[in-house]
């Protein structure tokens, strides 16, 4: 018999051994398995669910337009999700404002104003709470959306302050049943008719945590005139041009603002300059805290798990000399005793990582449905939790092994005899 044939024979008698002896043991198998089963349930999930978080990060990211650029009255704060809080704004923030920055900040490529208020849109006898947003015709182009049915905001339209105005996908829903039946129809905001002439498609939320599909877009001439009568807005999006140095476009836009606003103090400032990526570094930051917990938390699920094989396999050891005895009474080599006590600490550990991978896997396909995250699945990371888990199973019976290797066959039959 070859060389290469007789290690596999080997291989295959020492691991029949290994299920006979783990299935004689079944109650200290399990708890040996149980441990190893946490560390690879805790990793397998916590870097799925990491992965699948990043990744609908970069998805909400790209929502908010390429290369976005606000500046906005009032002050915002960022919350520890990473999501974007808005404070109370100011009046002081002007459609000249919004013209300078689009002109005079040599970075931005595009602009467009916005005014953004909560408000009742009705009709009929429907009633329901949208955001509206009064804007210009680039807002699609600076925020990458479009209407899935109708058309948007025209140049006309604001220069003639029309009383028009374009659903968001969930409004549109909620007033008509079926957005393709809103359009020419006409609703109320408070006393202000205004008529539907697009509905847009669904964006579900963005980072700021707003439900984009609960908006409401009007001419910004319109809302200024027709709805409130105001001078002021909420703010201006932009669009950066491609490779534009981010931190010298907010400096500039800072300084612009400052000397329209003739603020000195930058401690007094009645205005908030941020970027979309702003928003996903603090959330991503955060999601690096709990990546670093859920890996230290596996790490320790996998050393008491190889501490309860280590101890389950010392017993079986002690418990087996007579066996262990025999076999080498019969000509077994120490090396085949290290193979199978390894083989059975192994396939303990392998057993115990291969299920809580499959455990992982079933409650990050729950999580991500709940959460309506993206379904990612990682080949290397499952692969990685499976190897971890054998990997400690086989260090943790390394002793063991060793030990049994070193059974004498006199000191066992002395013993057996007495």
């Amino acid at each position: 018999m070859s060389t290469a044939a007789s290690m596999l024979h080997t291989l295959f008698g020492g691991l029949k051994i290994a299920l006979q002896a783990l299935a004689t043991h079944k109650l200290r198998t399990a708890l040996a398995m149980l441990g190893v089963f946490l560390g690879a349930l805790a990793l397998t999930g916590v870097m799925h669910v990491s992965k699948a978080m990043v990744q609908k990060a970069e998805e909400e990211t790209a929502k908010l337009g390429p290369n976005l650029f606000v500046a906005m009255s009032g002050k915002v704060r960022f919350v520890h999700s990473g999501s974007v809080r808005f404070g109370s704004e100011t009046t002081t923030f002007t459609l000249a404002d919004a013209e300078a920055l689009i002109s005079g900040v040599p970075q931005v490529r595009v602009g467009v104003p916005f005014v953004r208020k909560n408000m009742p849109v009705r009709f009929q006898r429907t009633t329901t709470t949208a955001q509206l947003v009064a804007t210009a015709p680039a807002y699609t182009a600076v925020r990458s959306v479009a209407p899935a049915t109708g058309r948007f905001i025209s140049r006309n339209d604001v220069e003639t302050r029309a009383k028009v105005c374009v659903l968001g996908k969930t409004i549109a829903e909620k007033l008509f049943g079926k957005p393709e039946l809103a359009l020419g129809q006409t609703v109320f905001f408070y006393r202000a008719g205004l008529e539907v002439i697009g509905v847009m498609e669904e964006k579900g939320r963005d980072l700021s945590g707003t439900d984009q599909d609960e908006q409401v877009f009007v001419p910004v001439t319109t809302y200024m005139r027709r709805m409130s009568n105001q001078d002021y807005i909420s703010g201006v999006y932009m669009t950066l041009y491609d490779g534009a140095d981010t931190t010298a476009a907010k400096a500039e836009t800072k300084a612009l603002l400052r000397a329209r606003h003739q603020i000195t103090d930058p401690a007094r400032d009645d205005f908030a300059v941020l970027t979309a990526s702003d928003a996903a570094i603090l959330q991503t930051q955060a999601l690096d805290l709990v990546w670093t917990l859920g890996v230290m938390s596996s790490g320790i699920s996998f050393m008491v798990g190889s501490l309860g094989i280590l101890s389950i396999m010392i017993l079986l050891v002690r418990s087996r000399r007579l066996e262990i005895g025999i076999r080498r009474a019969v000509g077994a080599k120490r090396r085949s005793i290290v193979l199978q006590f390894l083989l059975e600490a192994g396939l303990m550990s392998g057993t115990g990582g291969l299920l809580g991978v499959c455990g992982a896997l079933l409650c990050v396909t729950v999580v991500y449905r709940i959460g309506n995250f993206p379904y990612v699945y990682d080949p290397l990371l499952i692969a990685m939790s499976c190897g971890a888990s054998v990997l400690f199973g086989l260090i943790a019976g390394a002793y063991p092994a060793w030990k049994a290797s070193r059974v004498e066959v006199l000191d066992v039959l002395r013993s057996h005899e007495t």
